[in-house]
């Protein structure tokens, strides 16, 4: 291997880390949650507040640190929002009520969605647009060693050790990402003293993007397809768990196996992209999930499909997710050069404020409906609606809009080198 391939390799795998501790902080207690309940004197149900409340920080938090990004630089931010990851994964260790839980996971999504918007935007920073939706295909691959390793981590280390032991490894993971960051990530974005900080600059920032057709297009519908996913992410302990009645090690292997959809159908989106156009690959995947969110809400709210049924349609709904995400992703930052950081804010916030309200929605309704019905009808329900969303959308973007990103891909810096 070259030096130069020795960098690039290094730089996606940091660039996934980053992008994937979010990921692996709700994957990997979700194992754990009987045990939590159980400990905490509480109720699954309850415990999955605690997921509700990482989602709404995650949300709350991308829009404070993406005007931060174009201000300071990437680092700086990035590192600040590590620090309060640490803290507060500390913090849960040592928890003692399901309501410190709570309020513990909203501080520690917080800190580590300074992360994921540093990471979106520096992709766009470092590498050509037209290769945007390769590399984040490549850091999917990262990403999604997460539904794997971090239940089958989870599990264990709830049964064997204890649920607080859960949290002392994300505090050990954190510490390893914030020193590969700083010594080996570089500095993408010099600090812009002029970027103003101030409420009024910083909302017209906003608006710079939101008026631009192709990014709320690809970025709203992209943001409802996650909302779909974390419905899947936030239901799928109580039906596996209570309705279907599967141990937690073979919870753990199930959020493996159909995690391995959405890792796979990512690697094999990189290679679409050499004969097809995202915006091609989008609709597809997105018409194919809206079908097969059709047919698992009918299926599992009648009772047809079995846990064998279930499984395999679940499948196929993640994997659609996996040509979703990447090309969504791509086509949202393709627009945005200068703004890349609050773009990066922007989407970020839609997907987990959305995905909040997803994970929320299902939690309430699963305390009445004791079936997979609250999981599967917000699944089907989101595919359906970004599907409307992006045909919707596509009749205002802008045909200047390629234009714009030719010219400012010109304009890109060579930090990737």
């Amino acid at each position: 291997m070259t030096n130069d391939k020795r960098k690039h390799f290094l730089l996606i795998l940091i660039l996934g880390a980053l992008t994937a501790l979010a990921p692996f902080s709700i994957d990997m207690y979700l194992p754990g949650f009987p045990a939590i309940a159980k400990d905490l004197h509480s109720s699954i149900a309850e415990v999955s507040l605690s997921l509700s409340s990482f989602f709404i920080g995650v949300s709350f938090g991308q829009l404070l640190y993406g005007p931060l990004l174009d201000r300071f630089g990437r680092k700086r931010p990035l590192h600040i929002g590590l620090v309060v990851y640490l803290l507060a994964s500390l913090g849960c260790v040592f928890v003692t009520s399901v309501d410190a839980l709570i309020a513990l996971r909203f501080l520690q999504a917080l800190g580590c969605c300074a992360c994921t918007v540093a990471a979106t935007a520096m992709v766009r920073d470092l590498f050509p647009v037209e290769e945007n939706a390769k590399v984040f295909s490549m850091l999917l691959l990262v990403v999604g060693a997460s539904p794997m390793l971090a239940p089958a981590i989870g599990g264990y280390v709830s049964e064997f050790m204890g649920w607080h032991y859960i949290f002392v490894i994300l505090t050990a993971l954190a510490a390893v990402i914030l020193a590969a960051s700083y010594w080996k990530l570089p500095e993408s974005y010099q600090p812009d003293p002029n970027y103003s900080l101030m409420p009024a600059p910083i909302i017209r920032s906003f608006l710079f993007v939101i008026k631009e057709p192709r990014f709320t297009t690809y970025a709203v519908g992209g943001a409802i397809v996650f909302a779909g996913l974390l419905s899947y992410v936030a239901g799928s302990p109580y039906v596996f768990l209570e309705i279907f009645k599967v141990s937690g090690t073979q919870y753990s292997l199930i959020f493996a196996a159909l995690a391995a959809g959405l890792i796979g159908s990512g690697q094999v989106n990189s290679a679409l992209l050499k004969k097809y156009k995202s915006e091609q690959i989008i609709i597809v995947a997105l018409a194919v999930q809206a079908l097969t969110g059709i047919v698992l809400v009918t299926g599992a709210g009648n009772g047809w499909l079995g846990l064998a049924g279930t499984l395999a349609t679940i499948f196929i709904f993640l994997s659609c997710a996996g040509f979703i995400f990447p090309n969504a992703s791509a086509l949202s930052m393709a627009p945005f050069a200068q703004h890349a950081g609050s773009a990066s804010a922007l989407m970020g916030a839609l997907q987990m404020g959305l995905g909040a309200l997803a994970s929320v929605a299902v939690s309430l309704l699963s305390k009445n409906d004791h079936t997979a019905f609250p999981m599967t009808g917000v699944m089907a329900g989101c595919s359906l609606l970004a599907l409307c969303i992006l045909f919707a959308g596509s009749r205002f973007i802008r045909p200047s809009t390629a234009k714009k990103i030719a010219q400012e891909a010109g304009q890109l810096s060579d930090a990737a080198a």
